[in-house]
């Protein structure tokens, strides 16, 4: 695990500007628009369930059995083989849609609380729903750390998105990340099962490996948005922590004083690498899906990117 660490001498930050202006909704709707022909958030009627029954669309046979509806019988392929065998069409079933929001402490570190990992989660989160709601799927949205924090109850429809927002916004970065235990109190809820969004840094001290199993075992189907700061990936850029700095680990609130040099940094650098592709074997080894998304990125294009690429499958 490689924890954000940051600079004792850090002044007190200014007030969480408002993430979700006027601007931000404006492009909300654009980006609704872009994404009609992504695979998330089509319309009910493009997406059908394994149920069967007495739907819209024919599906197969089966043998007719006493009690059936006479009207289920497939009279034509019974005047041909005279075997008299049942119509099973698939039912239309709406998406059910899980954004599950990291707010541990890791996830707020950082200078500016415009720039932080969860002011941009925040926007992923929204984005994401705004788009899943449009295509008239339940969403329901958590926050969660080592448990779930917060929720908001599945919801559907595009005028439910007030209510999403304002779950978000006032959510706070607090606590340490534990991905198992957070992900067996969601499965706990008897959530219908669907697909998970799971935004997060994933500085979990176990790793990634026990959360997914949770989520798999339980047969969701997890995508995982892996967010990371250009401060994170790219420390050597940042001429400050160059010498003798003392830094405190973001969650767990454990100090080291360090001498920094170019070398180490670039050490560093190349750790951060192999823990973000460590995560992204991990989750291609466990058929889940994955997106690594740095937060220098603008918002509305790494939506645009996860959805055109076809990780998010509805």
């Amino acid at each position: 695990m490689f924890d954000w660490l940051r600079r004792t001498t850090e002044s007190a930050k200014p007030a969480e500007p408002e993430l979700f202006d006027e601007a931000f909704q404006k492009r909300l709707e654009a980006l609704a628009l872009l994404s009609r022909r992504a695979v998330m958030g089509k319309h009910r009627g493009e997406r059908r369930s394994k149920k069967t029954g007495a739907g819209v669309e024919f599906a197969d046979h089966r043998e007719y059995a006493p009690g059936d509806d006479f009207r289920f019988i497939d009279w034509n392929l019974y005047g041909r083989s005279d075997r008299l065998l049942v119509k099973l069409f698939q039912e239309e079933e709406d998406l059910s849609v899980h954004v599950l929001l990291d707010t541990s402490r890791s996830m707020a570190m950082g200078p500016d609380p415009a720039r932080t990992k969860l002011a941009y989660g925040k926007r992923l989160a929204a984005a994401l729903s705004y788009v899943a709601l449009s295509g008239l799927d339940r969403v329901s949205v958590s926050a969660f750390s080592g448990e779930i924090v917060e929720r908001l109850p599945p919801t559907r429809g595009r005028g439910q998105m007030l209510r999403v927002l304002s779950f978000l916004r006032p959510v706070r970065g607090d606590g340490k990340t534990n991905l198992k235990a957070a992900m067996r109190a969601f499965v706990a809820r008897g959530e219908r099962r669907g697909l998970v969004l799971l935004i997060s840094d994933f500085y979990d001290p176990d790793g990634v490996q026990a959360g997914l199993d949770v989520l798999r075992h339980a047969r969701f189907d997890p995508t995982l948005l892996h967010l990371w700061s250009p401060e994170e990936a790219h420390p050597s850029r940042n001429p400050e922590l160059f010498g003798d700095v003392s830094l405190i680990d973001a969650e767990r609130g454990e100090g080291r004083e360090v001498t920094l040099t170019a070398a180490t940094l670039r050490k560093y650098e190349a750790a951060h690498l192999r823990f973000r592709e460590r995560i992204a074997k991990l989750c291609a080894e466990k058929h889940a899906l994955h997106a690594g998304i740095e937060t220098s990125e603008a918002w509305d294009d790494a939506v645009l990117r996860v959805l055109r690429s076809g990780r998010i499958a509805g």
